[in-house]
């Protein structure tokens, strides 16, 4: 446990030490800043994806998906965050109250 703490803090030490040793050019690059701002944004939605359809090794849609689907509605509603959040959370709960349960 503890090799495994220190290799990955040694990782990120020298992963931050990398950015300061690049030159300046590099890290103006127009295609490196595209990436580094959709980067983010890929993993969240990957993130979310496995949170969602994923269970154990396998992929299932239950309630989570019906909430992801409310959440995104709401999304293009421009509603606001809160409002998001809970009405993916109520809608989950109540399906898995109705039995539909993952």
């Amino acid at each position: 446990m503890w090799i495994a703490v220190i290799a990955a803090s040694l990782g990120c030490y020298v992963e931050k030490l990398a950015g300061y040793l690049l030159p300046h050019s590099v890290l103006e690059n127009a295609a490196l800043r595209r990436v580094a701002g959709l980067l983010p944004v890929a993993l969240l939605a990957a993130l979310v994806a496995v949170q969602t359809f994923g269970v154990g090794q396998s992929l299932t849609i239950d309630a989570r998906a019906a909430g992801l689907a409310v959440a995104i509605l709401a999304l293009i509603a421009r509603a606001p965050f809160l409002v998001v959040v809970i009405s993916a959370a109520l809608t989950a709960a109540l399906l898995r109250m109705l039995g539909w349960a993952s």
